[in-house]
């Protein structure tokens, strides 16, 4: 299909799917579409999600706190299916009612908690277990607007950039050299910035890393949107690569990568759950 001169009417309506791969799911209400419960495990938190780059970065901080010995940090995790609509069911909604993974239910005090934005989970756990999170203001400051930027950067690499490049139904070159542009220049911000530090907010890993690295790890490494590494050069942003080998190379993130995955585990409701997986290959 031809990149076309489009001209917008004065009012727009939704009369049709918008094309791609997730045309069937996107609309422009909020709400449940149809009545479902969700699944509930024996630990004290329970996540609704799918391993994708937001999904990642809450099932690597909890395998990071369980790895540093908080063993009040257990979680079941239960795989969303986004193609199926399963972000749509009643109980999904309740969690989240911006219908989208993650969605996480803090059952560990008198009153469930819930919690929809990937951000505010790390936020919450890393507070609530003392964690991951600078104590000092100045390196608080750092980590949680490192934090921020990265919750800000990524709809201009995920739903501009990866939607334009790989998803859409045809090419815009507009589109496609609009997000690459912003693209790489929020990996030069990061590369810039892990040429003075270890990690992002200083000496210390925290969650600020394991945000960003959820989606800069993957497209680094050349395992997003086709073959979006070479088209993006990522091979120019040494510094960037340095500190995703160096957080890949973490057992708590090789974990929490294959949780809610396919090819993983499709749901983790114990640390048993990766023996088995490892005998299984």
């Amino acid at each position: 299909m031809a990149d076309t001169e489009y001209t917008p009417p004065k009012i727009w309506t939704w009369n049709k799917e918008n094309g791609g791969q997730f045309a069937s799911i996107n609309r422009p209400i909020a709400g449940a579409t149809h009545e479902k419960e969700l699944p509930v495990g024996e630990h004290p938190f329970q996540l609704y999600s799918l391993g994708t780059p937001n999904g990642q970065k809450v099932t690597i901080l909890f395998e990071e706190l369980l790895e540093a010995g908080h063993t009040g940090a257990e979680y079941d995790a239960w795989l969303i299916n986004i193609r199926d609509g399963d972000q749509f069911g009643s109980g999904f909604v309740a969690i989240n009612p911006n219908s989208k993974i993650p969605a996480l239910l803090d059952r560990s005090g008198p009153e469930p908690i819930r919690l929809f934005e990937s951000g505010a989970m790390l936020l919450h756990l890393a507070e609530k277990f003392g964690a991951f999170i600078p104590t000092d203001a100045k390196g608080r400051a750092e980590c949680l607007s490192w934090l921020m930027w990265q919750m800000g950067s990524a709809p201009f690499i995920g739903g501009g950039f990866g939607h334009f490049y790989a998803y859409a139904p045809f090419k815009i070159e507009y589109a496609i050299d609009r997000y690459a542009m912003e693209t790489k220049r929020l990996f030069d911000v990061a590369d810039k910035r892990l040429g003075e530090a270890r990690f992002l907010a200083g000496d210390e890993y925290t969650i600020a890393d394991m945000a960003v690295y959820a989606w800069f790890g993957l497209l680094y490494r050349g395992f997003a949107y086709n073959d979006a590494a070479t088209f993006l050069s990522m091979h120019e942003y040494t510094n960037v690569g340095r500190w995703v080998e160096e957080i890949l190379a973490r057992p708590a993130v090789k974990r929490g990568q294959k949780v809610n995955v396919v090819t993983g585990l499709i749901e983790r409701h114990s640390a048993a759950d990766f023996a088995k997986l490892e005998e299984s290959k």
